[in-house]
């Protein structure tokens, strides 16, 4: 389903979001239902609406949409003649609308296109970074080497396989890529993951199946860098030796898996040909007159590499896997509430005033209590702050402040005096100068040159007074301190993860309401 959602956001060019997408659905509570596409939109900020409509509105629906049909998610091209289906294998199909209106069940989900497309002069450079060692072992072997044409063509044969391999580790590893999942699932009879994590191709043993293409590959490129002519010959034969294990995994997709892998047929095609080659220009005895030594010693230097990095890329992957789980956990609305705790002495707090951000009726109610003082305080402040401008509309943030107004000792007192003076004349201004002392970071110095005011009035001294003294009743000796929806907030999650429950928290509300009325 995460494949066809991602080509979805690309057709609506939202390419900047697409990998964030994967990792906030993948790790959504309710994954991979409707709601946790639509809830990771409204996370992403992008415009969404999921609905059931009369199927006779069809004409009035988008070019292309998410559609439920026979009880799946497919991605809808329409056409005038014809509908076009994309499946999450990214296996499209045409049929009549006639056929689509009788099993669709109405339920679309559609986006809004981005508009707003930033221009990058980025470069996606790692492919070409990646072939610069190639690149650079190829023109050495040959400046300093004699190739012949058949050391030449088991060199290039060795290079294909090579990244072939590239594409099985992807697979093996789960990371995906969209020139495999385009060939690799065309049809329902192929299906590269389901042969590559299989257990006839993942068992126990040092080395699998998996493991011998980037091996024999590997292998056969770096002696043949080094010594061509002899180890074409030497390669070529181990093929040909090799040809029985070929077989075997054309049976084993054939028979047993009734699946068949396009990446593993691309090697046995490649060995099959360098088998073909070996018998063309070569004659059986040939093999016994070649020096052993120069692949021998590859074989133990790349097999040892190997041996070394799998356990690593493994280990990687299953962190990654259980990553995915635990965030999951994390973003359950009811954990999350279990964690936050009540406040035992609440009176007065909506009496307290301070700095406000964004919707003041938004049902998420953030309050951080700060200290200018407080380094914490800085990324905390930037973290609430990234959210207001990201959901304006959906949560309120106050700035508190615990720092005592009769301790003239302390030299960022000026700070919160000048914060609240200004706050009583200009509440944008005073925002401003929040964000010049916690996310610009601007000297004490500078800051008060910048924000200078009168001789704080009494009326400010008692809101600092009001605050410290409220957190001194509460035992809150530290900052920041924060406090959503009138308990505190968990001390497990970071200010930005609150993200995670805006919806949840309008549910809750939207649920509250609903009791009342009956």
């Amino acid at each position: 389903m995460k494949n066809l959602v991602k080509k979805y956001l690309l057709l609506n060019r939202h390419e900047e979001k697409t990998e964030e997408f994967e990792d906030l659905f993948q790790s959504h509570p309710n994954y991979p239902s409707v709601f946790a596409i639509t809830d990771t939109f409204n996370l992403l900020s992008i415009e969404n609406v999921a609905l059931k409509i009369p199927k006779e509105q069809i004409e009035e629906l988008p070019k292309e949409f998410l559609a439920i049909y026979k009880s799946k998610i497919v991605l809808v091209y329409k056409s005038k003649e014809s509908i076009k289906l994309e499946n999450d294998l990214l296996v499209k199909s045409e049929i009549s609308y006639s056929e689509f209106l009788e099993n669709w069940e109405g339920i679309i989900i559609a986006i809004e296109p981005n508009t707003n497309i930033k221009i990058t002069s980025k470069n996606n450079t790692s492919w070409f970074l990646y072939s610069l060692p190639i690149l650079a072992l190829l023109t050495l072997s040959i400046y300093f080497n004699k190739h012949n044409f058949y050391s030449v063509f088991t060199l290039a044969i060795s290079v294909i396989g090579i990244i072939i391999s590239f594409f099985i580790l992807q697979e093996k590893f789960g990371i995906n890529n969209s020139i495999t999942a385009k060939f690799c699932n065309s049809n329902s009879n192929l299906s590269c993951t389901s042969v590559i994590k299989s257990q006839n191709s993942n068992n126990n043993y040092l080395i699998n199946f998996t493991d011998l293409p980037i091996l024999f590959f590997g292998i056969s490129f770096i002696a043949n860098v080094l010594l061509p002519n002899a180890s074409s010959i030497i390669i070529g034969f181990v093929s040909v030796v090799s040809l029985p294990v070929i077989l075997y995994s054309i049976w084993i997709q054939k028979f047993e898996l009734k699946k068949w892998c396009v990446l593993c047929l691309v090697v046995s095609v490649l060995i099959i040909t360098q088998s073909i080659l070996y018998f063309l220009f070569n004659d059986f005895e040939s093999i016994l007159k070649q020096n052993f030594s120069v692949f021998l010693v590859t074989t133990i230097f790349i097999s040892s590499i190997w041996l070394f990095l799998k356990p690593q890329f493994e280990k990687k992957s299953k962190l990654e896997s259980e990553n995915i789980h635990l965030h999951k956990f994390k973003r359950n609305f009811t954990v999350f509430e279990i964690l936050s705790e009540e406040i035992e002495e609440y009176d007065d707090f909506e009496k307290l005033k301070g700095i406000t951000f964004g919707n003041k009726k938004a049902i998420t109610q953030l309050t951080l209590i700060l200290s200018p003082s407080c380094g914490h305080c800085h990324n905390a402040f930037e973290d609430a702050y990234t959210l207001i401008q990201k959901f304006p509309e959906k949560i309120f943030l106050t700035i508190l402040f615990n720092i005592n107004a009769n301790n003239n000792d302390n030299p960022y007192k000026i700070v919160v005096e000048n914060l609240l003076t200004i706050n009583e004349q200009n509440p944008k201004l005073a925002q401003e100068a929040l964000i010049d002392w916690h996310i610009n970071k601007l000297t004490l110095e500078n800051w008060v040159r910048k924000w200078n005011t009168e001789t704080p009035h009494m009326l400010v001294n008692q809101h600092i007074q009001n605050q410290y003294h409220w957190c001194v009743k509460n035992e809150f000796n530290f900052t920041p301190v924060k406090i959503i929806n009138d308990k505190l907030y968990p001390s497990g999650y970071e200010i930005h993860e609150l993200r995670y429950f805006i919806n949840d928290f309008q549910q809750l509300s939207d649920t509250n309401e609903s009791l009342k009325a009956v």
